[in-house]
């Protein structure tokens, strides 16, 4: 049995990237995963990577009402959710000067009330877990100047105070659920791709220990997301962990 045997996990943005090798890791350390993504096919895809074990569901996340349909499924099929993870996300490279009103709305109903969402309608079934987890995917963009992805910038930012806050009020109601948020740097995933003007082009992420500068892969994303949702990590809760090569402490 896996390190999360029978847990039940929601993982948005479960059809590529990120997302899809977070659905599969979960899956193998025995979770049963609903795997949502705005792409439908994308989402059935990796749900048939992982077999029976997995159910494919289309979700908008800016959609209060995609999230209680969601929702509702996940209370009649299994009546509770053990592990949450807000990754779906888009990034628009727009400096402070070229970025729409558009473009920074769409940023921000994706990725900071897709989780203001998900955290709000989720508390319900979490709080019947024994160990309910959230995963707040954010990003090295939260903490440094990067002026070329402001609107995203700002979104994990907001999604890293509010984080900060959903600690403390679980804590105070009683809930075992604990809530952590990721920064990765550069991930070799679709959308970084895009992101640097190479869109489909993947490159391939070396073994062992990487050099400054490299590119990290979504395993080493994954893989932290298990241990932060086992029973392990019991004693951590409200972390937030760099996954950047120690690219955000380099001169």
């Amino acid at each position: 049995m896996g390190k999360l045997a029978n847990r039940i996990a929601l993982v948005t943005g479960g059809g590529s990237g990120l997302g899809k090798a977070d659905c599969i890791r979960l899956a193998e350390e025995g979770a049963h995963v609903y795997v949502t993504d705005v792409n439908e096919d994308a989402a059935r895809a990796v749900a048939e990577v992982i077999g029976a074990k997995a159910v494919a569901l289309k979700h908008d996340v800016s959609s209060r009402g995609d999230w209680e349909a969601v929702y509702s499924r996940i209370s009649s099929d299994h009546g509770r959710l053990d592990i949450l993870v807000n990754n779906a996300g888009i990034v628009v490279v727009a400096d402070p000067e070229e970025t729409t009103e558009a473009q920074f709305d769409r940023t921000m109903d994706i990725m900071c009330k897709g989780v203001f969402f998900g955290c709000q309608l989720g508390l319900p079934l979490l709080a019947k877990s024994e160990n309910g987890s959230i995963i707040n995917m954010c990003s090295t963009a939260s903490h440094l100047g990067f002026p070329p992805f402001f609107a995203y910038s700002a979104a994990k930012g907001a999604v890293r105070s509010m984080s900060k806050s959903l600690v403390i009020h679980c804590q105070d109601k009683g809930y075992k659920i604990r809530c952590n948020t990721l920064h990765p740097s550069a991930i070799e995933t679709p959308m970084i791709q895009g992101a640097m003007g190479r869109p489909g082009q993947e490159v391939k992420v070396d073994e062992g220990v990487l050099p400054p500068g490299a590119i990290g892969a979504p395993s080493d994303v994954a893989s932290l997301i298990v241990f932060l949702c086992s029973d392990e990590a019991r004693f951590l809760t409200g972390g937030e962990y760099l996954i950047d090569n120690g690219s955000s402490i380099r001169p």
